[in-house]
Parts: structure tokens; sequence; C-alpha cells
């Protein structure tokens, strides 16, 4: 890392000249422009303002960023450029407010910052202020914009009295004498450069890995961020729009496809030319991930998914170039069921998940070449009382196993006998789709983290409930559920006619039995 001083100057020449860049993995210019006359008042009073920090390199990227409201020109002179890696606010207030030689984007957002020249000496004050041109007092505001350019700065002061005149000479002096601290740091290591920016960045923005990536991989061929939008638009055909929304869990997959690791970061060791090759794999694979996940166990929507870090391995498992699908047989069929069953209720991806996520790769790795696999052979214990234990809350990953559970058992509608059209219910997934069997406006005696446990939930909409309403199992069984097809149809939601004699506890541990026989059937 190297250290180095800029004066203003310096740092407009530099911008102009199209030295100093903006990567496309930058954010925007968000600063309000009481926070720009604020930075302006802190330069002028020599207090700290922060340093900036550039990344020089031989090699200019593809996808840039405006700078605030400027497009930046061509590099004068051969490289190294100066990407900036923080500072970014900083260096953008400075340029816009002092500039005159570029063109500005319009924007009703941004004032020029004036000095006022009636502010005194208060050291807490500002002595500066944003001011739209009808609000502007020629007698009393000086426009910080002339500093730097001669021709508008004798213009400007030649309408001001010996003593203003005086004023904004010192106000000229402090901006060209003020020095800018600014790290270099010079590499041409991708990955270096990704840990430097997340880490300036770990209390503001978070890194952004797809920006980075798609800096590195563009060419007037392929921009890999049109790609993810495409893959997206792809997605929302099956409801998982989340996916591509996601942009960390689309990488985690894209990293697991090309580089074995789960890792998002991993990915800029590749060059450009093997992420545009490769990316038909990594679209094959997440969709034909999803599509198992879909007609295999009714998993509808990312919300759905009770851990979404499963997409990784399963899209690894799917990944083939176009052309080509994945065949495999029964015996492996069952072996992907078993691994997912196992993954859920064992709740594998709850805790160190990237080890586990590494592991899984590999395993699955194995399965689609014919090789000996593991992939469903790990060790689970479903504790005896996990759907009385557990409270049912859409947003968690073991009522998501649950509702899954409900979901590949053909449930069918309590009132009507018809079966639920799981790709609705499940697309938008909330809280109304799903009610107390014994009701909980009839079991006040029951505290509520016994009444709201799994074991007490299955399918029932709203429009179901409200016809239950406070009424006894017993009666609403008599009234609502036909006989004609009754056993069938509370089978599929793990009942039998003989829980519904209004004994609650009794019901809860015959319904957690029959669930945790059939999630034991599942892992088997």
């Amino acid at each position: 890392m190297e250290y180095q001083s800029y004066s203003v100057r310096k740092l407009l020449d530099s911008v102009k000249g199209g030295g100093i860049r903006i990567p496309a993995f930058q954010r925007g210019f968000v600063w309000d422009m009481d926070h720009v006359a604020y930075l302006m008042d802190s330069i002028y009073k020599n207090y700290p303002f922060g340093s900036l920090l550039f990344w020089r390199t031989k090699n200019k990227l593809n996808v840039e960023r405006s700078l605030g409201r400027f497009d930046l020109p061509d590099p004068e002179e051969d490289y190294p450029v100066d990407y900036v890696l923080d500072g970014q606010q900083r260096l953008t207030s400075i340029f816009t407010v002092f500039q005159t030689e570029l063109k500005p984007k319009l924007d009703d957002k941004w004032s020029d910052i004036y000095f006022d020249l009636k502010s005194g000496s208060s050291a807490q004050e500002s002595h500066f202020y944003p001011l739209k041109d009808n609000e502007v007092d020629t007698e009393r505001y000086f426009p910080l914009r002339v500093l730097f350019d001669s021709v508008s700065y004798r213009e400007a002061t030649s309408r001001l009295s010996e003593d203003q005149v005086n004023q904004v000479d010192k106000l000229q002096e402090k901006f060209k004498e003020v020095t800018i601290p600014v790290q270099v740091l010079k590499t041409e290591d991708r990955s270096m450069v990704a840990i430097v920016f997340e880490r300036v960045n770990r209390l503001g923005v978070e890194l952004d890995t797809l920006q980075l990536l798609s800096a590195w991989t563009w060419n007037e061929n392929f921009d890999l961020l049109e790609s993810f939008k495409g893959l997206k638009e792809e997605l929302e055909e099956f409801g998982f729009e989340g996916v591509g929304e996601d942009s960390d869990l689309i990488l985690r997959c894209t990293a697991a496809i090309l580089k074995d690791e789960p890792s998002a970061e991993t990915l800029l060791e590749l060059n450009g030319q093997t992420v545009r090759e490769e990316f038909p794999r990594v679209r094959n694979g997440i969709k034909g991930a999803i599509d198992f996940l879909r007609t295999q166990l009714c998993v509808y929507n990312l919300k759905n998914l009770p851990y979404p870090a499963l997409l990784i391995p399963l899209s690894v498992f799917f990944a083939e170039p176009d052309g080509k699908e994945v065949s495999y047989d029964n015996q492996t069929y069952l072996k992907l069921k078993r691994w997912f069953w196992r993954s859920c209720l064992g709740n594998r991806y709850s805790s160190q998940t990237r080890k586990t996520v590494i592991r899984d790769i590999k395993e699955m790795k194995s399965l689609k070449n014919g090789t000996m696999s593991y992939v469903d052979s790990m060790d689970i214990d479903i504790p005896s009382e996990f759907f009385k234990k557990n409270v049912f809350r859409t947003t968690t990953a073991n009522t998501k196993t649950f509702v899954l559970m409900l979901s590949n058992n053909s449930p069918r509608s309590f009132v009507s006998s018809k079966a639920i059209d799981l790709e609705s219910v499940l697309q938008a997934y909330n809280r109304s789709e799903f009610h107390h069997i014994y009701p909980k406006a009839s079991f006040r005696s029951e505290a509520d983290d016994q009444v709201n446990i799994l074991a007490n939930f299955c399918f029932i909409s709203a429009a179901e409930n409200k016809k239950i309403g406070k009424k006894l199992p017993s009666v609403y069984l008599d009234e609502l559920i036909p006989i004609d097809g009754r056993e069938a149809l509370l089978s599929s939601a793990f009942c039998h006619a003989s829980d519904f004699d209004d004994d609650f506890a009794g019901f809860i541990d015959r319904r957690n039995a029959r669930l945790l026989q059939h999630a034991q059937k599942l892992i088997a």
C-alpha cells in the first residue's frame, strides 16, 4: 500500500483526464446536499474528513460507473488507472462542487454549494449551504464552483467589497492548499481487491460480488448482469424469481458448479472467457435443480425451501451444457430425495453451512458420475417430539419442512374434499392457508405455545377456517366433513376420525407419532 497526498486541483485534473474512475461494483452517489456542504465545512476548518482509497491497475475494467452526475472521459494517457475503492462519496462531492469543464447530467436534487460571507467564525455552525438559484443572495453567498476557475473567480469577486474580497481570497487559498490523503493499492490480484473492498465497506455497503464479477467477465458479446437478468426472468415463470433476486445465492450456485466451492469470491479467480463459456452449465444446473424441487418435492417457491443453500449442491448435480441432460436411474432418484429429507429434518444446513455444502457438492458429483456416493448417508436423529415442540411459524426451517411433508402427502380440503392446489397455495405461502385442527378459540385453556405447535396445523384455508369458527372438532367433523371418503381425506392430513374427540393432548400425541413415523420413512 502506498500513501500519497492529492490537492483538490490534482483530483480535479485526474478525474477530468480519465485517470480516476469508478468501478461497476461501487454503488452510486447517495449523499444529500447538506452532507456535501458539511464536507466542505470540514475541509475549510481543517477537521478530519477521511482519506481516499484507490486501486491502481494496468487493466481497465470494461464496466464502469459514472461519477455522480458525470460520465467520465476515456483516459488521456496509458494505464495504470486508479479505481476508487473507498471515498467515492467524498470524491464525487469535491469534483462536482469545484469542476467547471465537464457537462453534468440534469439532476434536480443537486444544488450548488455557497460560502456564507456573514457566517462569522463559529467552529460549530456550518459556513456552507446548498442553495438553488432563486435562493441566492449575491451580497451574502459566494459560489464555491468558481474557486478553481480564474475567469469566473474574477467575475464573481468584482461585485464584492474589499473586505469580502479578502475573505474569499482566504477561502480560495484554503481550498487550494488543502491536501487529501490517498492510499493506493497496487495489484492485479482480483481476490485481494475483493477482500479490501469488502473490508473497507464492512460498516457500510457490502461487497456486490455480482457487480465485481461482471466487471471482469463482460465483453461486447457477454454481459454477466444481463445474463443473470435473463435467468431471473426464466425462473419467474416457475415462481422462483426469488433465486434471481438473491445474487449471493445464484453466485454461490455458480461457484459450486464452476469451482466446487460455494463461495462467490472464488469466481474472481476465473477469467472472463471461462465464465462466459460455462454460463450455459450454470443456467441449466439451476433450472434443473428447481425443476426437480418443483416436480418431485412440491417446492414451488424459494420461500418454501427450508434452507435456500440446498439449491447449491442440487445445481451441481443438474449442471450440463446446452443440448445435454442429466439422466439418472430410480436408485439415484431415491438418493436425491433421501438427501433432501435428511438435510431438512436433520437441520444439517442450520450451522457450518459451508462445510456441509462442500461435502454435499463432492457427493453430488460422485452420484452424478455413477461412482460411490454417500450423499444420503449422513446420520440423522429426529427428536421424538419434533412436531410437539416446534411452533408453527412460516418463516422457520422446521415449519417449512413440515409444510412440505403435508404437501407431499396429496392433501385435500377438509370442507370440499378437493385436492389442494399446492402450486397456488405455496406460491402465495402465507399464514392464511394454514390453521389449527383444534381451533384456538375453543381451547383457550391450552397455552399458546401448545395450541400453536406443528402437530395442530394442516392445510385449512381462511374460508374453511371461518366455517369451522369456534366449533369443537367433534362438532365440525360431523357438520363439515362428509362421511364418504372421510378416512382417506383425513389421512391426507395425517389425521384419523378418532382424533376428533375433543381430547387435545391425546390428539397431539397421536398426530405427532404419525408425523414422526412418516418422517422416519422419508429418511429411511
